[in-house]
Parts: structure tokens; sequence; C-alpha cells
């Protein structure tokens, strides 16, 4: 479970890094998006999630 849950981690906060960087590449036209803001949040609040459910996840 802990490595499903890592690697879930690594591939959402990677999808956000990528967001944060395409924003910064293409301007703030992406930042206005409301569906691109939307789904960066959601990205984000996943990486987060899996992180918790990581540290909450009893050692083996």
């Amino acid at each position: 479970m802990k490595a499903y849950l890592l690697t879930t981690a690594t591939v959402f906060g990677l999808i956000t890094v990528a967001h944060i960087w395409r924003i910064y590449v293409e301007g703030m036209r992406l930042a206005k998006d409301p569906v691109f803001v939307l789904l960066t949040f959601a990205t984000t609040g996943m990486c987060f999630w899996a992180g918790y459910l990581l540290r909450r996840s009893p050692s083996v």
C-alpha cells in the first residue's frame, strides 16, 4: 500500500509542477482559465491527500 501511495503522491505532484511550469512559460492566460485552475487545485489536493495517507499508514 505504501508503494502505491508514494507513486500516487509523486505522479500528482509532478502534474502540479507541470501545471505551474506551464503557467510560467505560457503566461498568465492559463491562470484565468477556470478548468485549468480547477485541475491544478485538484491535482494538488490529491498529492497532499496521498502524502497524508502515506504518513498515517502503519509502518510494516
